[in-house]
């Protein structure tokens, strides 16, 4: 179903499983001024009536940058955690890497209390894959994940020089 949503209605807590490529969205704040907003986001129902964006967060930056008030959105009335794994596994135009989905794992882990053998049934991937990804974000520290997440830091770079170090 597709609605128009305010900004402030939107829950903007799984954010922080994707990590930022600032010349990327430099393009989507230019095509959003030029053209309008073309996709709509997705969210699910969340707590008191927001709305939890799944897809969508660099869009929701970017018209919050132009001063937009609303954005289009397409609901999908599903579990979160259902909602999360749907998302992940229907995104194909950008491959996630493993600190991507080593967050997204672990929220499902430790929020909806997946087994790692319930991961690895979900994601097609072995008990093994599911637990090397879990122990990289628990190994790198905070701080360079964040770094990654605002794309301050390549992932690859964290992963290759500073997980060793950790």
């Amino acid at each position: 179903m597709m609605m128009e949503l305010e900004l402030p209605q939107l829950d903007l807590r799984y954010e922080a499983l994707r990590s930022r490529a600032p010349e990327r969205e430099k393009k989507l704040l230019a095509s959003l001024a030029q053209h309008g907003q073309q996709t709509p986001i997705v969210v699910v129902v969340g707590e008191s009536d927001r709305r939890v964006v799944l897809d969508g967060y660099k869009r929701v930056r970017a018209l919050r940058q132009l001063r937009q008030d609303t954005v289009q959105a397409m609901f999908w009335e599903l579990p979160l955690a259902e909602a999360l794994l749907l998302e992940r596994l229907m995104r194909s135009s950008e491959s996630d890497g493993p600190l991507e989905q080593g967050w997204l794992l672990r929220e499902l882990y430790t929020r909806f209390s997946l087994s790692h053998e319930e991961l690895a049934r979900r994601f097609d991937k072995s008990q093994s894959w599911v637990s090397r990804r879990l122990a990289l974000v628990e190994e790198l520290p905070e701080e360079i994940q964040e770094r990654v997440r605002r794309g301050d830091l390549c992932a690859h770079a964290a992963m290759k020089y500073l997980v060793p170090m950790a």
